[in-house]
């Protein structure tokens, strides 16, 4: 199994920045993939950006490109998400997800899902 410990959510006033944490653990060796997904109030669960160690690719969705940058410390496990010049439309549970494949996380059937920190912005 892995775990998937988020961390960096809360309250930040728009315009500001936020950075989010995710720490994979346990049978990591497996894991090639890790991306975000957030889910805004009353509506389903979006992708937002994914890495992938094979070949260091990156993806991201139209509606945050320019906006959030994701990167990762290899020797920890953990990917992030740096988030830039929020409006209050980016308010949702951001989801840390996980697996061997890219295309499997970008697509949202990634086998490990983190707990999903809240993060508001204010207006």
């Amino acid at each position: 199994q892995v775990q998937l410990v988020e961390s960096g959510g809360g309250l930040v006033q728009a315009g500001g920045s936020l950075r989010l944490s995710c720490a994979a653990s346990g049978r990591t060796l497996s894991i090639y993939a890790m991306g975000w997904f957030r889910q805004a109030p009353g509506k389903e669960r979006e992708f937002a950006a994914a890495f992938s160690w094979i070949g260091s690719s990156t993806y991201y969705a139209d509606s945050v490109k320019g906006r959030f940058t994701i990167s990762r410390d290899n020797a920890k496990n953990t990917v992030y998400l740096q988030m830039n010049s929020l409006h209050p439309e980016y308010t949702a549970v951001y989801y840390c997800a996980a697996d061997t494949l890219l295309r499997t996380v970008v697509a949202g059937r990634a086998g490990y899902w983190g707990q999903g920190p809240q993060v508001t912005v204010s207006s």
